[in-house]
């Protein structure tokens, strides 16, 4: 619970007791590799944060095909922010692609810090604000850079995360096949 604290401490201060009316809401959940946390098409009844493990946010073309936009392992929160505030259908899914361990806040204790804790609307906002500026920058340098250099900014805005995810869904995200990903890590590490 630590972990979640001091992250959210980033955004504003909580003091004890709010601290206290945080946990007391806080579900710990396990998700097996592979379950999804949100539905693409459905409201999002909860967020949460991660404790353990890696997820990607994807979705899927009219063939079928999946297709990774981002990653989110520990220390980051997960859900469809948006959707999940407003109860909103969602517009990708969020799957588990390791066996993980999150902090679940549902809708109705949301509901309640929100009332009874005067900093927590603009903690989440400003919460909700970074995730969304990260997803901004990091869509940006996807479709500005080549396939190495998309690369190499993974490796390094995802420290360790290479060797934890399926080649083929890392290549979905860089947007180049499972081979060419295979000649880029070659010529990187030669």
């Amino acid at each position: 619970m630590e972990e979640l604290f001091s992250y959210i401490k980033k955004f504003g201060l909580l003091n004890d007791s709010d601290q206290l009316l945080i946990a007391e809401g806080i579900q710990e959940i396990k998700v097996r590799k592979g379950e999804t946390f949100v539905e693409a098409g459905k409201p999002s009844p909860r967020i949460a944060f991660v404790k353990d493990g890696v997820f990607r946010s994807l979705y899927y073309n009219k063939q079928g095909d999946d297709f990774t936009r981002y990653f989110i392992y520990e220390g980051r929160f997960i859900g469809d922010f948006q959707g999940f505030t407003d109860q909103l259908p969602a517009h990708e899914d969020i799957e588990a692609i390791t066996d993980a361990v999150l902090l679940v806040i549902d809708l109705k204790h949301f509901k309640i810090l929100e009332e009874k804790i005067a900093v927590w609307p603009v903690l989440f906002a400003r919460i909700h604000a970074f995730v969304a500026e990260n997803k901004l920058k990091v869509a940006s340098i996807m479709l500005n850079q080549d396939a190495k250099s998309r690369y190499i900014h993974f490796l390094n805005h995802y420290p360790g995360l290479a060797n934890r995810v399926p080649q083929s869904m890392l290549a979905s995200y860089l947007g180049v096949t499972p081979s060419s990903l295979s000649r880029i890590r070659r010529t990187i590490n030669e």
